[in-house]
Parts: structure tokens; sequence; C-alpha cells
């Protein structure tokens, strides 16, 4: 057994007895990180990165689920209503931008600890909310505190994974994002149709509490974090990482991901419920199963970026969720749950491998970067929903999807700008 000096936790949330040695030759490292790699420690520390990630986001997307139900309860039009809803994302992209600046004077568990309790509070008074603007600004307070937990824990990733790790540690992180979109709609659903609307609310504010319970038991007993030390002040930081070619791309990645599944899976929701396929509430909650492959191939992103690089990576998501868009037109239900299983699949695997990306590409300043990543992508949601909820009101699921189309066309040219510096390929 080696002196704890000489001895360093494994990278997310582990206990004081699983660590990795760390003063060995970078050769034996890499080959002990590749013979373990599907070690039962590297196997449930991803287990609860991704059960972390999953009570972190679960809010944001579960909505969406009953969007049908509460247009009709506060009786506006689908558009104002996946405006609201979809106002958690401004929260996300306001948070995610301040946290990023701030990241270096966040204790990590701290914060991810805080922002998982204070979650709970808007989330249990949205089943009270009377009306609209109330509802809206719940949510964004709902975003404010997921972003800071998500971006908390992104920095954290960046900073503590070795480049052999941060592939797999980030993809699990997504494929808890991914697993919060299925099971979230799912229980939302579930409880509404069982419980009414206000019931949804509560049940939603116990998973944040669990959240922050889960990260209590499961971070107190590594290592204090440490963020990396920042080089030059926040704001000059943020302002270098736009600078940077290829970082700006990602950013602008992230944004048009966001707008094109929150186009996507906002307003389909309209179109389900409507003739000729005319699904009931629970019916729809169980549609949502289509996230179900994503699970599965999100995990597979590390090893995509390996072996074609980060730019073959996403042109083929998104070429992937390119063909999902003509079946979404369909008015044959098995057609438009299979193009909605292909968008899921080509935004979530895009999604990780641009999040990696912006972990790998920074050299310094880590927190910022990710902060602004976060910010870009959320804002994507938003402006999404705005644009493409108003192509829906004044055009039809025809216009709606075509703008969706065209977002990935804006996508997949960024992407040819996603290059690694020298020093971190």
């Amino acid at each position: 057994m080696l002196p704890r000096t000489a001895r360093r936790h494994i990278p997310l949330f582990w206990s004081e007895e699983h660590r990795v040695v760390t003063d060995v030759p970078a050769g034996m490292r890499s080959r002990n990180m590749e013979m373990h790699g599907h070690s039962p420690g590297v196997v449930l520390r991803s287990l609860v990165i991704g059960l972390t990630a999953f009570l972190t986001v679960v809010d944001l997307f579960a909505t969406q689920a009953i969007l049908p139900s509460l247009t009709k309860h506060y009786n506006v039009a689908p558009a104002a209503m996946g405006l609201a809803v979809n106002a958690a994302t401004m929260g996300m992209a306001i948070a995610g931008l301040v946290v990023g600046l701030l990241s270096p004077h966040i204790d990590r568990r701290l914060g991810i600890l805080l922002s998982l309790a204070l979650l709970a509070v808007p989330t249990a008074l949205l089943a009270v909310a009377p009306n609209l603007t109330v509802f809206t600004m719940l949510r964004v307070a709902q975003g404010l505190c997921m972003a800071s937990a998500f971006a908390l824990t992104l920095a954290y990733l960046g900073e503590q994974c070795s480049a052999t790790d941060s592939g797999g540690a980030f993809a699990a992180y997504i494929t808890g994002n991914v697993a919060s979109n299925l099971i979230g709609r799912l229980a939302s659903a579930g409880v509404v149709d069982t419980f009414g609307l206000a019931s949804n609310f509560y049940f939603f504010a116990v998973l944040n509490l669990a959240g922050a319970a889960l990260v209590y038991f499961t971070v107190q007993r590594v290592q204090p974090m440490h963020a990396t030390p920042m080089l030059q002040p926040p704001f000059a930081a943020m302002l270098a990482h736009w600078r940077n070619p290829a970082l700006r791309a990602a950013f602008g990645v992230g944004f048009c991901i966001l707008f094109a599944f929150i186009g996507t899976f906002t307003y389909v929701n309209f179109v389900l419920v409507a003739p000729p396929l005319s699904l009931g509430r629970m019916e729809l909650g169980f549609v949502y199963f289509v996230f179900l492959p994503s699970v599965v191939t999100t995990l597979l992103a590390g090893r995509a970026v390996t072996r074609f690089g980060t730019r073959r990576a996403i042109w083929g998501a998104l070429a992937v969720t390119a063909l999902g868009l003509p079946l979404l037109l369909s008015s044959h239900l098995a057609a438009v749950l299979t193009g909605m299983v292909l968008v899921g699949v080509g935004t979530f695997f895009a999604q990780a491998v641009a999040t990696g990306f912006v972990g790998r590409a920074t050299l310094a300043n880590r927190g910022v970067a990710s902060g602004t990543y976060l910010a870009c992508y959320f804002l994507g949601g938003l402006v999404g929903s705005a644009v493409l909820g108003q192509l829906f009101d004044r055009f039809g699921w025809t216009a709606c999807v075509a703008g969706v189309g065209a977002t990935l066309i804006v996508a997949g040219a960024l992407a040819a700008r996603l290059r690694l510096p020298p020093e971190s390929s």
C-alpha cells in the first residue's frame, strides 16, 4: 500500500479506499488504464456520474411530456406554453456563464450540493403557480439551479480526469442526461395521469433533494477538490476562449444541438396528441421510450472520437439526426417514433462529443470554457423554442421540421473547425 501522498482518488465521487497510482510513468499508467478500463470500480464510477447527471437535469425536459395538459390548464397557445416550459434554458444559460466566470472561487462539492438542494424550492412552487408569468419565472429559477450544478460538475470532470478517462466520464454524464429525458418524461406523464398536475411538481422536488443527498454522501469522502488556477481574470479568459476558432465553433455546435433538440421534442407533443395520431396522456409518456437507444449509443461517444476524430463523430451524429426528420412528417405512428429515435440518438451523441471536445481543447481556465459552452448550449434551446414555436404556430409542423434541418446544416459547417491544439492532441 502506497502512502497517502502518492495516491489520488478516481474522479468523480469516489470513496477513500478506491485510488489509482499517479506517481508512475505515463506509459505504465496508460497500460494499466487500458487493462482495467472495464473494472468494477470504473463501472461504478460511471454509474454514479450518470445518476448525478440524471438527478441534476431531470426537471429540464420532463415537463415537455405534459405540455398539452399545461396548455389546457393555463389556456394559452402551444408556442406560449412551449416558451414558458423551456424558459428553464434561459436560467441555465445565465447560470452556466456566471458559474463559469466565478468557477475558480467556487468549491465544487459545496456548489453542486447547494444547487441541487435549492432546486427543490422552485420545483415545488410550480405546483401552485397561479399564472403563466409566475410559472415562467419559476422555470427560470429552476434553470439557474440546474445549470450551476451542471457546470460545476463538468468543470470538475475536465479538471480531474486524465485525457484517457475524460471521454468516458463525459459520455457517462451525458448518458445520465439522456436517461433523465426518458425516465423524467415517463414519470411526469404517469404522475399527472394518476395524481394530477400539482403532484407532479412535488414528486420532482423530492428527486431534487435525492440528488443533493447523493452528492452529500458520495462526495464527502474524496480528497478536497481544487479548481485549476486562473491564469487571467475571468472575463479576459472568456474573451480568450471566444478568440479560439475551435472553441468558438464548439460553442456554436452546442447552440445548434439544443436548438434542434428542443424544436423537435417540444412541438412534436402537439402532433402526437392531434389527429391522426391522437395519443392519450399516458400513451404520450410511453412514447419517450424513444430515448432508450440513446442511453446506449451515447456511451460510445468516447470510443467514436478516439477512432474517427471529433469532426467525423459529430458529422455522423448530425447525419443520423437528419435521417429522422422526414419520418417526423409521417401520419403513421411507427414512422414518427423511428424519426424521434434517430433525432434523439444523433443529438445526444453530438452533445457528448462536443462537450468532451471543449474539455480537451481548453488548455487553461476550463471552468470558464465549460460555463461558456453551457451558456451557448442552453441559449440555443431558448432561441429554438421561440423561433421554432413561431414557425409551428404560423406555418405548421412541416415548417418547424424544416427549421430543425437548417440548423443541422449550420452545425455541420461549424464542426469542420473543431481541431485540437497541438498541446492537447
